[in-house]
């Protein structure tokens, strides 16, 4: 892991934050009452600047979409990753949680930390908490009591929940991927305007 330099357009996430409930499937049939809809694949996020979803064995898992909420299930101790697509032309911090955890250090989220930096185009598979530079603690399903947040820190309040956020760079237009400055530029005028009247 490496670090670079990334000034946020705002405290706030673009587009607010994005959740993914996981459980077993009797749990989400309990979760949901049953009245669901499924997907595949990644889903937009932030405004469509990201798509993501959760990577178990040999392809991202299936949603299942219910009163406004996305759920998978998941299968016992099968480890599973998160997986992050970049849409936009410009680079993108990305803040993850996994159980209430911040998945860069393993300790209790906020947005506030600082996340990955995800180019255009690229997909970042996040696959556990890192728990160096070097190491990484897997992402597992597992019961509540057997929950990485639970067995660190006795917590169980936030386990079942995955949740994005993602920051734009400031002075940067996302979707060109232009400075606010050639931004400017192109909507230059070669003949100056006349000056604005205003009431007395």
């Amino acid at each position: 892991m490496t670090y670079t330099s990334f000034r946020r357009s705002n405290d706030t996430p673009h587009g607010g934050m994005d959740m993914i409930w996981y459980n077993d499937k009797a749990g989400v049939d309990e979760m949901t009452g049953r009245d669901y809809y499924t997907s595949r694949g990644r889903k937009r996020a932030a405004n469509g600047l990201v798509e993501w979803g959760m990577r178990s064995g040999f392809g991202i898992m299936r949603n299942y979409h219910s009163d406004g909420k996305r759920y998978v299930v998941g299968r016992k101790d099968a480890k599973y990753a998160i997986s992050v697509k970049n849409n936009s032309r410009s680079r993108l911090e990305v803040v993850v949680s996994v159980d209430g955890l911040d998945v860069v250090d393993g300790q209790p989220a906020s947005l506030r930390k600082r996340g990955y930096i995800v180019w255009p185009d690229q997909t970042l598979e996040i696959r556990g908490w890192r728990a160096s530079e070097k190491e990484v603690a897997s992402f597992v399903f597992s019961p509540v009591s057997g929950s990485y947040s639970n067995l660190q820190y006795g917590e169980t309040r936030n386990v079942g929940v995955v949740g994005l956020a993602v920051f734009t760079e400031k002075g940067i237009d996302p979707w060109s991927g232009r400075s606010a400055d050639a931004h400017n530029r192109f909507s230059a005028s070669p003949f100056a305007e006349p000056p604005m009247r205003r009431a007395r």
